[in-house]
């Protein structure tokens, strides 16, 4: 266990921004874990758990403990039609998905370089090329924060929805999550509708697919350790089918997927459609080839960030009617905070 009292979270969130708190400890065993928890010193705080921070904003000095996710190893076994993986919540989830490739293990290659560890997937049900973290998960292992016991939740407990998981909800700071167990059927069909991959040929292999989300992602997406940022700012909205059908009429390229529950637009090409790759407004910037993120051009503040993202949200609204919600968490003083909170009023700069 390593604690900080005071410290910069700076180098543990990717936007790399100079925000502080009162303690930091990274943990790197599940006997760690429980120990923060047990501990009288820190009952009474504020606690939030981080992996690698790719996912989240610190808009001030948090006033409570910062625990990060170090928690280590990859087990794996197979019987004649699946292989199962148990992956300890701390492990770099972009490597975890070059790791399965390179072993033959297909199924996870369209995650990949996702930033983030293995413990945040299924809080947000990462999902990227037609697959989300649901569709691969077998049971999620957590501690119950508050008795410190060990539970394992089945996939279909984790009320998976889109970006969206039973951790966002009812175990909201409630569950540490230590381990997650993916199945993968060796019978390997490739998943290739969506964007780049529909132009592969129906047998590409894992590790074919897998270079081709590399190459895309790092043409278009800004790397965090040059250009802090959180990945994709905005989810992808969803409207009705009868909304989109007026949509479309007027803007008949709209970018769009089906979805079980309506439309899913593409909110990258609303940002972009607006004109507003490029934009800056203090030392953050809407990043000028892919319009979903917002990066930390310039030594940029929180306040930056989400005067930026207040701007960006309301060009949207006022031309297509849609409001975009952020992907990105925002944390406050002592816990999660929302845009709303900001949109009245221009927030200074600090």
């Amino acid at each position: 266990m390593q604690i900080y009292y005071n410290s910069s979270l700076k180098p543990f969130h990717t936007f790399s921004i100079n925000q502080t708190a009162d303690v930091i400890i990274e943990v790197f065993s599940v006997e760690e874990v429980k120990d923060v928890f047990r501990n009288d010193k820190w009952r009474g705080l504020p606690k939030l758990v981080l992996g690698k921070g790719s996912n989240v904003l610190f808009t001030e000095h948090y006033r409570g403990v910062v625990i990060i996710n170090r928690i280590m190893g990859i087990n794996v076994r197979e019987d004649d039609s699946f292989y199962y993986l148990n992956v300890a919540g701390g492990e770099d989830w972009p490597l975890l998905v070059e790791h399965t490739v390179k072993k033959g293990i297909a199924g996870l290659e369209n995650l990949a370089m996702i930033p983030g560890c293995v413990g945040s997937a299924p809080v947000q049900n990462i999902g990227a090329y037609g697959l989300e973290f649901k569709d691969i998960c077998e049971y999620v292992e957590y501690v119950n924060t508050e008795t410190q016991d060990m539970v394992q939740l089945s996939a279909r407990e984790c009320q998976f929805g889109y970006r969206d998981s039973v951790f966002k909800h009812s175990l909201k700071t409630k569950a540490f999550v230590t381990s997650v167990g993916l199945k993968v059927s060796k019978r390997y069909v490739p998943l290739l509708d969506y964007g780049p991959l529909r132009s592969l040929a129906s047998d590409s292999s894992c590790q074919k697919i897998f270079d081709v989300i590399c190459k895309v992602r790092s043409e278009k997406l800004p790397d965090p350790i040059v250009s802090g940022n959180a990945g994709s700012f905005f989810k992808n909205p969803v409207v009705t089918s009868d909304r989109f059908d007026l949509l479309r009429q007027q803007y008949p390229d709209i970018v769009h997927y089906h979805t079980s529950n309506g439309m899913k637009l593409a909110a990258g090409w609303l940002i972009e459609q607006c004109g507003l790759k490029g934009l800056c407004i203090g030392g953050a910037k809407v990043h000028p080839k892919q319009a979903l993120v917002l990066v930390n051009e310039n030594n940029a503040t929180s306040a930056d960030v989400i005067n930026l993202a207040l701007h960006v949200r309301s060009q949207v609204y006022e031309r297509y009617g849609v409001m975009l919600e952020h992907e990105v968490r925002f944390m406050g003083e002592t816990g999660e905070v929302f845009l709303d909170k900001f949109m009245d009023s221009k927030i200074e700069r600090s």
